[in-house]
């Protein structure tokens, strides 16, 4: 029986970026919903003052639809999705980013829904909590002020995290290209930056949503290395892949491996399409 591919996006992103991926995996014969968290989509919040010419000031102040949100919420979000999706048939979770600590959480929760889980560049922590993870190592070269260039507003005041993706600083535009999609061109960098949102919630969770051997851990899992991911590293990727690892040794990640930046397997969905449709074809159902 044919899965359904339910596909979850990271931070600031929506369901829109999916599209070209979801032509893809129709074309190879698959069929996909994609997932619009609580705050994102048409459920997001775009003022007047992001509009050109912008007003960077109201911007700075204006209330956002996402405050409050949790991770929670987007975990009972997600599961809802995962009850419809089931009905039909056989589901592969697919994750990319941030999205991956919403995934984490549903499959502690309702490990019963899901196939098989995909981690693309994603977040599946184990060890340590989210935040604890960017005092590693493994992340020492990030630059984390790539997003603060063009952070709008205060996070603590605001309650959400709101990023100015219409900014025509150069050196943000610069440090956002450089972070997240260095290999593709200006314009399709400039079409990407445009499906963004500017809000994000606040909640990456603690411990309590770390992985769980017990229910996580029973999934099959692949987990979709992108090499030139300079914002999520690939040595992250690999302690990620290897926390999971160790938490359920008789159920290791199926890995691969993408050349691309943490945008560019989007851009150019194709090779990305296929390997899902290969976890697919691996994948056993019950």
């Amino acid at each position: 029986m044919q899965p359904t591919f339910v596909l979850v996006h990271g931070a600031f992103a929506n369901s829109f970026s999916f599209a070209p991926l979801q032509a893809e995996l129709g074309l190879l014969g698959h069929r996909s919903v994609a997932v619009d968290l609580p705050g994102h989509g048409f459920a997001a919040t775009y003022t007047y003052a992001y509009q050109a010419p912008q007003d960077t000031a109201a911007l700075a102040e204006a209330p956002g639809a996402i405050k409050g949100v949790t991770l929670a919420d987007n975990a009972a979000h997600l599961i809802g999705v995962l009850e419809r999706a089931k009905r039909n048939g056989p589901v592969i979770l697919v994750s990319h980013s941030r999205g991956g600590i919403t995934a984490t959480a549903a499959a502690n929760a309702r490990p019963d829904l899901i196939d098989r889980l995909v981690y693309v560049s994603a977040w599946c922590p184990v060890d340590l909590d989210v935040n604890d993870y960017y005092a590693q190592p493994e992340m020492a070269d990030v630059d984390a002020g790539s997003l603060g260039l063009a952070v709008a507003g205060n996070p603590a005041e605001l309650g959400l995290v709101r990023v100015n993706f219409r900014t025509a600083d150069p050196a943000a535009l610069a440090a956002l290209r450089a972070a997240f999609a260095a290999d593709v061109t200006d314009e399709q960098f400039l079409t990407f930056l445009n499906t963004f949102q500017p809000d994000e919630n606040l909640d990456v969770g603690g411990t309590a949503d770390r992985a769980r051997a017990a229910t996580w851990g029973t999934i099959p899992k692949t987990y979709v290395r992108l090499a030139d991911d300079t914002s999520m590293p690939l040595a992250l990727q690999d302690r990620l892949i290897r926390e999971g690892d160790a938490l359920t040794p008789d159920n290791p990640y199926d890995v691969r491996t993408l050349a691309s930046s943490h945008l560019r397997w989007l851009v150019d969905p194709a090779p990305a399409a296929r390997v899902l449709a290969d976890v697919a074809a691996l994948t056993t159902y019950g």
